[in-house]
């Protein structure tokens, strides 16, 4: 399994000119995996807003994409069912703030089990969140990916936590949703006890229920 570059505006990744959302990455993204992988597909795994964007990009460049696997993603157009509420943090002057609200988002939505909230996980998550240059999200809360997967030629399968605090207690809905669209689909696993961050919070069941899906 070989890992890709960040996104475009994730990461040490700048922002390409005039992209401010997901679909406006996808020929930045399409032209870098024929520049890193040429006259050959790929198998796309995308973690939430990267499983959005990785469903728009093998609806949009079918040529590029031999299997596609969303993982924990948004664009499934339930986001009226979401109970969380996340607190900002960007415009906070004292770090000590910062770092409070950064822990309770941690806890509010990318993970499960509070106790996996450590000194090293808020590290990770503050760096994460530190160098996102496309905090507004604003097609994340339609449904673009379950109209995505209507046009992706490619084998589909999901992973989610089955406590994504994304879709509480509507997985089945989510499921449902993608079975319907996808052509070729492969279906959908759930990590129990696990929240948003599945690969973080429960790595070796994701890694069981990820490897054989790449293997078929």
């Amino acid at each position: 399994m070989t890992c890709g570059p960040d996104l475009p505006g994730f990461g040490a990744s700048d922002v390409p000119p005039g992209v401010v959302d997901a679909d406006g990455m996808l020929p930045v993204l399409a032209d870098m995996l024929q520049a890193l992988f040429p006259l050959q597909t790929v198998r796309l795994v995308g973690f939430s807003f990267g499983g959005m964007t990785a469903g728009m990009l093998a609806a949009a460049y079918p040529h590029l994409v031999q299997q596609l696997v969303v993982v924990g993603a948004p664009g499934i157009g339930l986001t009226n069912k979401h109970p969380f509420r996340l607190k900002g943090w960007r415009h906070l002057p004292e770090p000590r703030e910062q770092l409070r609200n950064h822990v309770f988002n941690l806890g509010e939505l990318m993970l499960h089990d509070h106790s996996v909230i450590d000194r090293n996980t808020v590290a990770l998550h503050v760096a994460n969140v530190q160098r996102d240059q496309l905090p507004r999200r604003r097609i994340s809360s339609t449904d673009v990916l379950v109209r995505a997967l209507a046009q992706v030629e490619c084998p589909v399968a999901a992973i989610y936590g089955g406590c994504d605090a994304l879709y509480p207690g509507t997985l089945d809905e989510v499921e449902r949703l993608m079975a319907a669209h996808a052509r070729h689909w492969q279906g959908m696993q759930r990590i129990a006890g696990a929240g948003h961050w599945v690969q973080y919070e429960s790595p070796a069941a994701f890694h069981a229920a990820l490897l054989p899906l790449l293997a078929a």
